[in-house]
């Protein structure tokens, strides 16, 4: 059984016990949070597609942790003219399992 659901604005094919990393949510570690947004739900042989959501599909998650992904580099330059500017970013991120998927 798998599940297609929208979480903080982005889509994610998930099922059972998985670990996903998702956009910073603003719930502490070790929160349950369900998620009511499921766009596509497959149970078996039977595919369930929500118009634009699956009617009464919850999706059950913990948060595990949050952390920063890997620095991104960005750099600026201009030929001949002498301007450069270097920038570095990281991304902020939840890491969530997935406990239950409820049709």
């Amino acid at each position: 059984m798998y599940a297609i659901v929208e979480i903080a604005g982005q889509q994610f094919k998930v099922e059972k016990d998985q670990k996903v990393y998702v956009h910073r949510l603003q719930h502490e570690e070790g929160a349950s949070i369900e998620f009511d947004r499921v766009l596509l739900l497959q149970d078996g042989s039977s595919i369930s597609v929500g118009a634009p959501t699956v009617a009464g599909a919850i999706v059950k998650a913990s948060v595990l942790s949050h952390l920063k992904g890997d620095k991104v580099i960005v750099f600026k330059k201009k030929r001949r003219k002498g301007y450069r500017k270097l920038n570095g970013h990281r991304q902020c991120f939840t890491q969530i399992k997935i406990e239950a998927i409820n049709a």
